[in-house]
């Protein structure tokens, strides 16, 4: 199998993220060999391609008028529309809390890999059709970015 191949996964238990889940959350994790940073990592996940920024278009007219989130609250640090909650030399955990759902994304560098997990806690029956409509989509766009951090990394080693 090729190194840029990405997996589905567990979050390895060392991720900080693992305290926010619950019962109920959803939680995925896939994970592709390289070995960049968090940081820069988030980076290119967050550097959408043209047809992933087209999709979110399309969310960003369906849900504007429900009030829902499309740029992330205003913040120092950001990922992409995503404000930085807790970073370190081997995760960055970013997101935040809208009025259907809480989500988190976590970004770590481990075992010369980088893992790419989503947290989910949905507040209501909006937030779950919503999960639900766009799953498909989520998963497009997690292997994507994954292919592409395994692009940009360079060889396992030497990222």
């Amino acid at each position: 199998m090729s190194a840029s191949t990405v997996f589905e996964t567990n979050l390895p238990e060392e991720s900080a993220l693992h305290a926010r889940v619950a019962p109920g959350d959803f939680l995925d994790c896939y994970k592709v060999q390289c070995t960049v940073s968090p940081r820069r990592a988030a980076e290119v996940i967050t550097n959408f391609p043209e047809w992933a920024r087209f999709l979110l278009s399309i969310r960003r007219l369906i849900t504007t008028p429900f009030g829902l989130s499309n740029d992330g609250p205003p913040a120092d640090d950001k990922i992409g529309p995503f404000p930085v909650e807790w970073e370190t030399d081997r995760e960055l955990i970013a997101g935040f809390d809208d009025r259907h759902l809480d989500f988190r994304i976590s970004v770590l560098s481990q075992d010369r890999h980088v893992y790419l997990a989503t947290w989910v806690h949905t507040h209501n029956l909006g937030g779950r059709l919503y999960l639900r409509a766009i799953m498909p989509f989520h998963i497009l766009i997690a292997r994507n970015a994954l292919k592409r951090v395994r692009a940009q990394g360079g060889e396992p080693g030497h990222g």
